[in-house]
């Protein structure tokens, strides 16, 4: 069902509704009266016969006219009934203010769910609950309560009323830009934040969304429809929950170390989705990309009136990712024509004093840089809008001049200009008519070098090629009927985890090539066994209570004699049975020693919100100290490993280091591929660990497989 006669609604039924000014009941009439609205108002209070000189109604079954939405004020508890007569009126949405539901624990999650249950019988569409509500700008239809919020084109998406009233406050204050819609988007009980992005995506009114994001309840769902989002209109979007408090153990290294903000930014990256990491940058972020064309080169000048600020400027771009390109010759030779002989022409520009005496000096160098090929942008640096106080009150009008032809500059070139201002607290005339012209001003010189380059980010996702690999999953496509075999013996015996052996022999079956292992029951075979494959081996304990060998003591390698293996046997056994004195072990498996190469990890698990997810990094032990790793959400094309690979800083190992020959890289993307291929196969897969897989300069050796199935209650 569209969500346009929500947010769009003709009548509003305030449900709930009080003469107390301190409850929402009272003020959310209060502010449809005084901003406005031009639909119907419906107070609902059993108690009252009238509200700020509306009538009230006993219940919404008492309107006569049609409600498109209620704006529900009422303890959780009365949600059920409240929605089941909204739902006999006729009524299509509803804003849930209330709290007390999933967030609280069980029974929160009891009445949520008999709320929800209320609502799809009916067919109403929930925003919440636990929601401060929602802002339709455009027709002043305000659920919220919050006065005189500026109007814009910016769609604001949030899961907390306090960085709402941050974002819209700064805004008000610091800016020209404001808001088409604003919801609270709460518990997303039913109303989910895809369906949100698709409604913004196909709306007029919305240039560009914003976002705070909490937790997602689909967070695939979100990622496909962010795919489709980001081709037309910008997302900028901060997601927190990335201290280590927001992580949960898990059964694997993939699990222990797939942080939400390591899955989260790179999946929303690969949506196309703007990742801002702090508060202070996000509306900054979300003005910039709303009112500026994106940056089709990733190149940036910087023009400045001191060496200084040009420095650090072209420091905090260069961290970022952004280049800072060499100017033309004839660039040069122009700027050096209107500047100074002091003046430095090469990128970044410092002007040298060149504009002391005629401020509108910026407007021609702005000029010329944009003209420049080689310029996808320009960041403006130090001083400008503070001519006219430092200096003299006349050269404030060359600054408005200056800011004039700047202006016009964009459209002209479709090029975006971002300025840094040390006077942008004095609020001069030239800086207002900059922000008239949709040329953003920032008094931080980190946040307006960040507003540059997340144009320089919108516009290489814009230019680059999207892969034909979406976040949709063909499950079971790739299934093979002994693998299954393996897995169902697994749940079988109601184990939740594969054994060694039978995850190599799942990978065998797939078609990798796995080391020729031997499961053994006493230290005869294990003697006999070594004595066949004639090479040195390693002995490591079989068992589905025993996770981690390694911290069980269950693992020996380099054994060359006799001696040596008995002798590891008997320890292996001893050392196991102390670990856990109840372990069912099914034996040891006896392993043929890897050749030399370089150790990394390759491990798979299902994250809450995106489903499963891939892992890649340095392997060994080194893994939890190090951290050197990149995630995926799955599937994963041939192209997505390999970027996902070179992104890592231990790459150059593999591409040979210190004159060491380089390492079969096209092999391990093939494994990461394959490892995609098997999660979609297998659903029952929760975790998944290949540590250590190790690289040579021919093949790869997957030395050991750890595959956790899912639980019942997962």
């Amino acid at each position: 069902m569209s969500l346009d006669r929500i947010f769009n609604a003709e009548s509003v039924a305030i449900i709930g509704a009080s003469k107390n000014e301190t409850k929402r009941g009272y003020q959310a009439i209060r502010t449809l009266l005084d901003e406005k609205y031009e639909g119907k108002i419906y107070p609902v209070n059993p108690k009252a016969k009238s509200i700020l000189g509306l009538k009230c109604y006993q219940s919404v079954m008492d309107i006569a006219e049609p409600v498109d939405v209620a704006l529900v004020a009422t303890p959780a508890i009365t949600l059920p009934s409240v929605l089941a007569d909204c739902g006999k009126k006729g009524v299509k949405g509803a804003v849930v203010l209330a709290g007390g539901f999933g967030e609280i624990g069980s029974e929160g999650r009891k009445l949520e769910d008999e709320m929800v249950a209320a609502a799809k019988k009916h067919k109403i569409r929930l925003i919440g609950p636990n929601t401060s509500g929602m802002l339709n700008l455009k027709d002043n239809l305000n659920l919220v309560g919050l006065k005189d919020a500026p109007r814009g084109d910016i769609a604001l998406l949030t899961q907390s009323g306090n960085m709402a009233l941050t974002l819209i406050t700064e805004a008000k204050i610091k800016s020209r830009k404001g808001f088409s819609y604003y919801v609270g988007v709460g518990n997303e009980a039913d109303i989910k934040f895809h369906e949100y992005l698709e409604f913004f995506r196909q709306d007029p009114d919305t240039r560009a969304i914003l976002m705070y994001v909490e937790g997602m309840r689909d967070g695939r769902e979100f990622l496909q429809q962010a795919q489709k989002t980001t081709l037309e209109k910008p997302i900028i979007l901060l997601k927190s929950g990335r201290s280590a408090t927001g992580m949960r153990s898990a059964g694997s290294h993939t699990g222990a170390l797939a942080g939400i903000s390591e899955v989260a930014k790179g999946a929303f990256q690969r949506a196309g989705i703007v990742v801002i990491e702090k508060s202070d940058e996000l509306f900054p972020a979300a003005e910039s990309l709303s009112s500026l064309p994106p940056i089709k080169n990733n190149k940036v000048a910087i023009l400045a009136d001191g060496g200084g600020h040009a420095t650090i400027a072209a420091d905090i771009l260069t961290d970022l990712g952004i280049e800072l390109p060499e100017l033309s010759e004839k660039t040069q030779t122009r700027l050096k024509e209107i500047l100074p002989a002091a003046a430095s022409v090469p990128n970044p520009v410092d002007v040298a004093g060149g504009t002391d005496a005629d401020p509108s000096v910026f407007a021609d160098c702005a000029e010329i840089l944009l003209k420049d090929p080689n310029v996808g942008g320009l960041l403006i640096v130090g001083l400008f809008g503070g001519y006219g106080i430092r200096f003299a009150e006349s050269l404030a009008l060359m600054e408005e001049d200056a800011a004039h032809r700047m202006g016009k500059l964009i459209k002209k070139r479709n090029k975006p200009i971002v300025l840094h201002s040390l006077y942008n607290f004095e609020k001069p005339h030239a800086l207002d008519l900059l922000r008239y012209y949709n040329i953003p001003v920032y008094d931080s010189l980190d946040v307006s070098a960040k507003c540059i380059a997340v144009l320089a980010e919108y516009g290489s996702y814009l230019a680059s090629y999207h892969t034909k690999i979406a976040f949709k999953l063909n499950w079971k496509a790739k299934a093979k009927p002994k693998a299954n075999e393996i897995i169902q013996t697994a749940l079988k015996e109601k184990r939740h985890t594969l054994l060694e052996h039978e995850g190599k022999k799942l990978f065998e079956i797939h078609g990798a090539s796995v080391p020729r292992d031997c499961l053994v029951q006493s230290a005869d075979e294990a003697v006999q066994y070594a004595l066949d494959l004639g090479t040195d081996v390693a002995l490591k304990i079989v068992s589905p209570d025993i996770l981690h060998k390694s911290d069980a003591g269950g693992v020996r390698l380099k054994l060359g004699t006799e001696k040596e293996i008995r002798a590891a046997y008997r320890a292996i056994m001893k050392s196991s049975k102390k670990y856990d004195p109840k372990a069912n072990i099914k034996g040891m498996l006896v392993s043929p020693m890897a050749d030399e190469g370089v150790e990394v990890i390759v491990g798979t698990k299902y994250d809450d919100q995106f489903g499963p997810v891939i892992m890649y990094g340095l392997g060994g032990i080194m893994v939890e100290i190090i951290k050197d790793v990149a995630f995926r959400v799955l599937p994963i094309s041939p192209t997505g490993a390999r970027k996902m690979i070179a992104e890592t800083k231990s790459y150059p190992i593999l591409d040979g280091a210190r004159g060491t020959p380089p390492l079969d890289r096209k092999a391990l993307q093939r494994l990461l591929v394959l490892c995609s291929d098997i999660v979609e196969s297998y659903p029952q897969i929760q975790e998944m660990d290949l540590n250590p897989v190790i690289v040579h300069q021919k093949g790869i050796s997957i030395v050991d497989v750890r595959i956790i199935l899912k639980s019942e209650d997962r």
